[in-house]
């Protein structure tokens, strides 16, 4: 197996959480090929998460967002031809697509490589480009549905895990001052449906022993200063005042996150920081925090997980109080207090 493939592209553009999930194929394939040279296809706004990483012979950062615009179609044809091109230079043998979309496919065909490799049940079309289809299933976590294509070529996955590039930051290196412990909160999600209530995550920080600090992008800057307003003085937002690697810092520094089903609440779990998870219309079955040690906080009732992005009616969510999380986190601190 070691000499079987030499030059490797991952194609994994995007999301946050996705692409963490996918570093667990990054360090199997690492290890079953220690000699090739592994490439990955990241979407421009993530390539925070990957840049410097040793195991990474070369990251190839694409524009996907902005070949949606159709004011730009002529430009996006342009470059997808010089991206087709140069990847075809690089005379992949091996091209694994994580994704699972038309364009993922589109540009793992376009690479020419001899092996191409994708799930079975990819969406719109993507799998016509494969030549070797894994099943990946449905009711599986991402992370073990995405080991089972390294799995299928061969390689050992029964140890996860989850290999960030090395930083030279932490969190007392950042441009603010960053409490000695503190908790974190990420009470934004991509879906407003998956949101717990920001007034609630307030509440909850003002109950807690140490501070919280408020995470999010700078979309999520009004969520996180709704979460401080309700904290009584207990939290501080940070939302959009870090990049990528900052942020993973800052995660990999908590005592534990409280999160919505969102990107950062995965980095915490790949670190193995304690994660509360708040789940509604997501299964966390699929998209929970992955390993031990975390708590999934969600209330079975009949229509949940519906996957939904719109509810006239989030009972799910809205039906977890404060004191429940509170009382799971006070139980957690009381049997960690010695570590």
């Amino acid at each position: 197996m070691p000499d079987k493939h030499k030059k490797i592209l991952i194609i994994k553009p995007s999301s946050m959480g996705d692409i963490v999930h996918g570093l667990a194929v990054l360090d199997a394939l690492h290890r079953c090929y220690p000699k090739a040279e592994l490439h990955w296809l990241v979407a421009k706004g993530f390539e925070g998460l990957l840049e410097g990483h040793p195991m990474l012979k070369k990251l190839w950062v694409i524009h996907k967002d902005k070949w949606k615009k159709i004011s730009r179609i002529q430009t996006t044809v342009a470059e997808l031809r010089t991206l087709f091109r140069n990847l075809r230079k690089e005379r992949f043998d091996l091209v694994i697509d994580l994704q699972g979309l038309f364009r993922s496919g589109l540009i793992a065909k376009a690479t020419g490589a001899p092996t191409r490799i994708g799930f079975k049940e990819a969406r719109e079309g993507s799998a016509s480009f494969y030549t070797l289809k894994v099943e990946g299933g449905e009711d599986i976590h991402a992370v073990d549905r995405y080991l089972k294509i390294p799995a299928f070529l061969g390689c050992e996955v029964d140890q996860v895990r989850f290999p960030f590039p090395p930083s030279s930051l932490s969190p007392a290196s950042l441009a603010f001052p960053v409490p000695n412990e503190y908790a974190v909160m990420v009470p934004g999600a991509r879906k407003p449906v998956n949101r717990w209530s920001a007034k609630r995550f307030g509440e909850l920080a003002s109950r807690l022993p140490l501070r919280t600090l408020v995470l999010g992008s700078r979309g999520d800057r009004m969520i996180a200063e709704d979460v401080v307003r309700a904290s009584k003085g207990k939290a501080e937002s940070i939302a959009g005042k870090t990049d990528l690697e900052g942020l993973v810092q800052i995660i990999k520094g908590a005592r534990f996150m409280v999160s919505n089903d969102t990107g950062p609440m995965h980095i915490a779990a790949a670190f193995g920081i304690p994660v509360f998870a708040l789940f509604g219309p997501a299964n966390p079955l699929r998209t929970g925090p992955y390993g031990k040690g975390h708590t999934i906080i969600r209330k079975h009732i009949a229509c949940s997980p519906c996957y939904r992005r719109t509810c006239s009616d989030p009972r799910c969510l809205d039906m977890i109080a404060v004191e429940e999380v509170a009382e799971m986190i006070g139980n957690f601190l009381v049997r960690n207090s010695g570590t």
